[in-house]
Protein backbone atom coordinates (compact mmCIF):
# COMPACT_ATOMS: atom_id res chain seq x y z
CA UNK A 1 0.00 0.00 0.00
CA UNK A 2 1.57 3.19 -1.04
CA UNK A 3 1.89 6.27 1.13
CA UNK A 4 0.27 9.63 0.26
CA UNK A 5 2.70 11.99 1.70
CA UNK A 6 1.45 15.18 -1.10
CA UNK A 7 -0.67 16.74 1.93
CA UNK A 8 1.95 17.32 4.22
CA UNK A 9 2.85 20.85 5.27
CA UNK A 10 6.24 22.73 6.20
CA UNK A 11 6.07 24.62 8.81
CA UNK A 12 6.47 27.74 8.17
CA UNK A 13 6.28 29.65 4.38
CA UNK A 14 7.32 28.22 1.29
CA UNK A 15 10.17 31.62 1.45
CA UNK A 16 10.68 29.57 5.13
CA UNK A 17 11.52 26.47 3.65
CA UNK A 18 13.53 27.74 0.55
CA UNK A 19 15.71 29.00 3.78
CA UNK A 20 16.45 25.88 4.72
CA UNK A 21 16.58 23.86 2.21
CA UNK A 22 19.53 26.84 1.69
CA UNK A 23 21.00 26.39 5.15
CA UNK A 24 21.39 22.53 4.42
CA UNK A 25 23.16 23.61 0.92
CA UNK A 26 25.33 22.01 -0.79
CA UNK A 27 23.26 19.40 -1.83
CA UNK A 28 23.60 16.59 -4.06
CA UNK A 29 20.07 14.92 -4.62
CA UNK A 30 17.42 16.75 -5.80
CA UNK A 31 14.25 15.99 -3.77
CA UNK A 32 11.46 17.26 -4.96
CA UNK A 33 9.22 18.42 -1.52
CA UNK A 34 5.75 18.63 -1.55
CA UNK A 35 5.08 21.96 -2.02
CA UNK A 36 7.33 22.32 -5.27
CA UNK A 37 10.58 23.51 -3.92
CA UNK A 38 13.58 21.21 -5.01
CA UNK A 39 16.89 20.99 -3.50
CA UNK A 40 18.91 20.80 -6.34
CA UNK A 41 17.49 22.53 -9.26
CA UNK A 42 20.56 23.22 -11.30
CA UNK A 43 22.19 20.13 -10.69
CA UNK A 44 25.21 18.80 -13.37
CA UNK A 45 23.38 15.59 -13.73
CA UNK A 46 19.99 16.92 -14.56
CA UNK A 47 17.30 15.90 -12.40
CA UNK A 48 19.38 13.56 -10.15
CA UNK A 49 18.78 10.73 -9.00
CA UNK A 50 15.09 11.01 -10.21
CA UNK A 51 15.73 10.21 -13.77
CA UNK A 52 17.39 6.95 -12.47
CA UNK A 53 14.17 5.81 -10.08
CA UNK A 54 12.34 6.29 -13.35
CA UNK A 55 14.23 3.75 -15.21
CA UNK A 56 14.19 1.28 -11.67
CA UNK A 57 10.62 2.25 -10.71
CA UNK A 58 8.97 -0.24 -12.77
CA UNK A 59 10.87 -3.68 -11.92
CA UNK A 60 10.28 -3.21 -7.76
CA UNK A 61 7.38 -3.97 -6.42
CA UNK A 62 4.54 -1.17 -6.11
CA UNK A 63 3.36 -2.35 -2.64
CA UNK A 64 6.45 -2.87 -0.61
CA UNK A 65 4.03 -3.31 2.58
CA UNK A 66 5.92 -5.59 5.30
CA UNK A 67 8.64 -5.16 3.60
CA UNK A 68 12.35 -3.77 5.36
CA UNK A 69 15.25 -2.25 2.89
CA UNK A 70 18.26 -0.74 3.42
CA UNK A 71 19.72 1.83 1.72
CA UNK A 72 23.29 1.88 1.53
CA UNK A 73 25.09 5.48 1.14
CA UNK A 74 21.64 7.33 1.54
CA UNK A 75 22.92 10.26 0.78
CA UNK A 76 19.58 12.82 1.33
CA UNK A 77 17.39 9.42 1.21
CA UNK A 78 15.89 10.41 -2.21
CA UNK A 79 15.90 6.31 -2.47
CA UNK A 80 14.73 6.07 1.38
CA UNK A 81 11.70 8.38 0.42
CA UNK A 82 10.59 6.54 -2.50
CA UNK A 83 10.83 3.05 -1.38
CA UNK A 84 8.86 4.08 1.90
CA UNK A 85 5.91 5.55 -0.11
CA UNK A 86 5.41 1.92 -1.43
CA UNK A 87 4.95 1.13 2.30
CA UNK A 88 8.52 -0.54 3.26
CA UNK A 89 10.05 0.32 6.83
CA UNK A 90 13.47 1.82 5.53
CA UNK A 91 16.77 2.22 7.13
CA UNK A 92 19.52 4.41 5.32
CA UNK A 93 23.00 4.56 6.26
CA UNK A 94 26.04 6.81 5.05
CA UNK A 95 28.59 8.35 6.39
CA UNK A 96 28.43 11.99 5.74
CA UNK A 97 26.70 13.72 8.49
CA UNK A 98 25.95 16.40 5.92
CA UNK A 99 23.96 14.34 4.17
CA UNK A 100 22.18 12.46 6.81
CA UNK A 101 21.12 16.06 8.55
CA UNK A 102 19.66 16.69 5.16
CA UNK A 103 17.56 12.96 5.06
CA UNK A 104 16.06 13.56 8.51
CA UNK A 105 15.25 16.67 7.59
CA UNK A 106 13.68 16.08 4.39
CA UNK A 107 12.16 12.54 6.48
CA UNK A 108 10.00 15.47 8.34
CA UNK A 109 8.97 17.44 5.45
CA UNK A 110 7.67 14.61 3.75
CA UNK A 111 5.84 13.30 6.55
CA UNK A 112 7.83 9.55 6.58
CA UNK A 113 9.85 10.02 9.88
CA UNK A 114 8.11 7.13 10.98
CA UNK A 115 8.98 4.56 8.57
CA UNK A 116 12.60 5.69 7.56
CA UNK A 117 15.55 5.83 10.22
CA UNK A 118 19.18 7.28 8.91
CA UNK A 119 21.96 5.94 10.84
CA UNK A 120 26.32 6.85 10.59
CA UNK A 121 27.83 3.66 9.31
CA UNK A 122 30.21 2.57 7.43
CA UNK A 123 29.38 -0.50 4.72
CA UNK A 124 31.30 -2.18 6.54
CA UNK A 125 29.94 -1.65 9.88
CA UNK A 126 26.83 -4.04 8.11
CA UNK A 127 29.01 -7.02 9.42
CA UNK A 128 29.02 -6.49 12.82
CA UNK A 129 24.45 -6.31 12.85
CA UNK A 130 22.21 -8.91 12.80
CA UNK A 131 19.37 -7.44 10.51
CA UNK A 132 18.29 -8.57 6.97
CA UNK A 133 16.54 -6.98 4.89
CA UNK A 134 14.05 -7.90 2.17
CA UNK A 135 15.44 -5.27 -0.28
CA UNK A 136 18.95 -3.44 -0.77
CA UNK A 137 19.82 -0.27 -2.62
CA UNK A 138 23.46 -0.36 -3.35
CA UNK A 139 23.85 2.34 -5.90
CA UNK A 140 26.87 4.34 -6.15
CA UNK A 141 28.75 3.12 -3.83
CA UNK A 142 30.96 0.28 -4.94
CA UNK A 143 33.29 2.42 -6.96
CA UNK A 144 34.24 4.71 -3.83
CA UNK A 145 35.05 1.78 -1.49
CA UNK A 146 38.81 1.17 -0.95
CA UNK A 147 38.08 -2.47 -0.28
CA UNK A 148 35.17 -2.92 -2.95
CA UNK A 149 35.16 -6.52 -2.89
CA UNK A 150 34.92 -6.68 1.11
CA UNK A 151 32.52 -4.65 1.06
CA UNK A 152 30.18 -6.23 -1.66
CA UNK A 153 30.39 -9.75 -0.07
CA UNK A 154 29.22 -7.69 3.62
CA UNK A 155 26.26 -6.18 1.65
CA UNK A 156 25.37 -9.41 -0.52
CA UNK A 157 24.62 -11.12 3.07
CA UNK A 158 21.88 -8.85 3.98
CA UNK A 159 19.45 -9.53 1.22
CA UNK A 160 16.49 -11.69 1.50
CA UNK A 161 14.77 -11.12 -2.00
CA UNK A 162 16.17 -8.42 -4.21
CA UNK A 163 18.88 -6.28 -4.23
CA UNK A 164 19.77 -3.29 -6.99
CA UNK A 165 23.19 -2.89 -7.75
CA UNK A 166 24.43 0.12 -9.42
CA UNK A 167 28.72 1.12 -10.32
CA UNK A 168 30.45 3.59 -12.46
CA UNK A 169 31.83 0.82 -15.27
CA UNK A 170 34.52 0.78 -18.27
CA UNK A 171 33.17 1.09 -21.63
CA UNK A 172 31.57 -2.02 -24.00
CA UNK A 173 29.53 -5.20 -22.63
CA UNK A 174 31.45 -8.12 -23.74
CA UNK A 175 31.66 -10.98 -22.08
CA UNK A 176 33.89 -13.48 -22.61
CA UNK A 177 32.57 -16.74 -21.60
CA UNK A 178 34.41 -19.43 -20.28
CA UNK A 179 36.60 -18.17 -17.31
CA UNK A 180 36.93 -21.53 -15.84
CA UNK A 181 39.91 -22.66 -14.16
CA UNK A 182 42.85 -20.98 -16.91
CA UNK A 183 46.49 -22.57 -16.88
CA UNK A 184 48.87 -20.41 -14.98
CA UNK A 185 50.80 -20.42 -18.64
CA UNK A 186 48.50 -19.48 -20.99
CA UNK A 187 46.71 -16.41 -19.46
CA UNK A 188 46.88 -14.68 -22.46
CA UNK A 189 42.51 -14.51 -22.50
CA UNK A 190 42.79 -12.30 -19.58
CA UNK A 191 43.70 -9.12 -22.23
CA UNK A 192 40.19 -10.05 -23.88
CA UNK A 193 37.52 -7.02 -23.97
CA UNK A 194 35.26 -9.05 -22.65
CA UNK A 195 37.13 -10.69 -19.27
CA UNK A 196 36.26 -9.52 -15.91
CA UNK A 197 38.40 -6.81 -14.60
CA UNK A 198 38.67 -3.77 -13.17
CA UNK A 199 40.66 -0.37 -13.53
CA UNK A 200 42.18 1.01 -10.84
CA UNK A 201 42.33 4.76 -10.26
CA UNK A 202 45.08 5.79 -8.92
CA UNK A 203 44.49 9.77 -9.18
CA UNK A 204 41.42 11.27 -9.43
CA UNK A 205 38.43 10.83 -11.24
CA UNK A 206 36.03 13.75 -12.03
CA UNK A 207 37.87 15.58 -9.35
CA UNK A 208 37.05 12.91 -6.40
CA UNK A 209 39.68 10.94 -5.17
CA UNK A 210 37.45 8.39 -3.80
CA UNK A 211 36.60 7.00 -7.17
CA UNK A 212 38.86 4.07 -6.60
CA UNK A 213 37.43 1.59 -9.52
CA UNK A 214 35.58 1.17 -12.66
CA UNK A 215 34.76 -2.19 -13.58
CA UNK A 216 33.81 -3.39 -16.85
CA UNK A 217 30.16 -4.79 -17.34
CA UNK A 218 31.35 -8.63 -16.78
CA UNK A 219 33.23 -8.07 -13.93
CA UNK A 220 30.27 -6.37 -12.49
CA UNK A 221 28.15 -9.81 -13.10
CA UNK A 222 31.09 -11.90 -11.91
CA UNK A 223 31.55 -10.02 -9.01
CA UNK A 224 27.73 -10.51 -8.08
CA UNK A 225 27.98 -14.20 -8.42
CA UNK A 226 30.82 -14.35 -6.58
CA UNK A 227 28.84 -12.54 -3.55
CA UNK A 228 26.49 -15.03 -4.09
CA UNK A 229 23.59 -13.38 -6.30
CA UNK A 230 22.10 -13.99 -9.09
CA UNK A 231 21.48 -11.22 -11.82
CA UNK A 232 17.92 -11.27 -13.08
CA UNK A 233 17.92 -8.05 -14.70
CA UNK A 234 20.13 -4.91 -16.22
CA UNK A 235 18.38 -1.96 -16.15
CA UNK A 236 20.43 -0.40 -19.15
CA UNK A 237 23.73 1.56 -18.51
CA UNK A 238 24.51 0.51 -14.77
CA UNK A 239 22.25 -0.52 -13.09
CA UNK A 240 21.35 -4.48 -12.29
CA UNK A 241 18.65 -6.11 -10.19
CA UNK A 242 19.60 -9.82 -8.18
CA UNK A 243 18.68 -12.14 -5.93
CA UNK A 244 20.51 -14.45 -3.40
CA UNK A 245 21.47 -17.51 -5.89
CA UNK A 246 21.07 -20.71 -3.03
CA UNK A 247 22.63 -22.80 -5.72
CA UNK A 248 25.82 -20.84 -5.30
CA UNK A 249 26.84 -19.34 -2.47
CA UNK A 250 29.61 -17.17 -1.97
CA UNK A 251 32.78 -19.21 -1.03
CA UNK A 252 32.19 -17.02 1.93
CA UNK A 253 29.91 -19.00 3.15
CA UNK A 254 31.34 -22.05 2.53
CA UNK A 255 35.09 -22.41 1.72
CA UNK A 256 36.51 -19.55 2.87
CA UNK A 257 34.82 -18.20 5.88
CA UNK A 258 38.09 -17.74 8.10
CA UNK A 259 38.65 -14.69 5.70
CA UNK A 260 35.23 -12.67 5.95
CA UNK A 261 35.70 -13.46 9.73
CA UNK A 262 39.39 -12.15 10.08
CA UNK A 263 38.51 -9.41 7.60
CA UNK A 264 35.76 -8.17 9.36
CA UNK A 265 37.15 -8.60 12.97
CA UNK A 266 34.23 -10.53 14.02
CA UNK A 267 36.20 -13.67 15.56
CA UNK A 268 37.76 -10.48 17.86
CA UNK A 269 34.19 -8.94 18.95
CA UNK A 270 32.96 -12.28 19.37
CA UNK A 271 35.82 -13.06 22.05
CA UNK A 272 35.31 -9.82 23.57
CA UNK A 273 31.32 -10.74 24.06
CA UNK A 274 32.80 -14.03 25.21
CA UNK A 275 34.70 -12.50 27.38
CA UNK A 276 32.18 -9.98 29.12
CA UNK A 277 29.86 -13.32 29.74
CA UNK A 278 32.43 -14.74 31.50
CA UNK A 279 32.89 -11.68 33.74
CA UNK A 280 29.24 -11.95 33.96
CA UNK A 281 29.35 -15.36 34.94
CA UNK A 282 32.04 -15.32 37.34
Amino acid sequence: MAVNTSGVESVGGKGDLQAEVANLAPWFHNLHLPDGTQTAPTHPLGDFPLYKWERLAGHLPQNLEGWSALDVGCNAGFYSFELARRGARVTGIDLNLHYLAQAKWAARQYGLQERVTFREMQVYDLAHTEEMYDLVIFMGVFYHLRYPMLGLDIVAQKVKRLMVFQTLTMPGTEVYEDTHNLDIEHREPMTDPGWPKIAFIEHKLAGDPTNWWAPNHAAVEATLRAAGMRVTERLGHEIYICEPDPDNPACINTWNSAEIISATGRRVMSRRRDDRSDQVLE
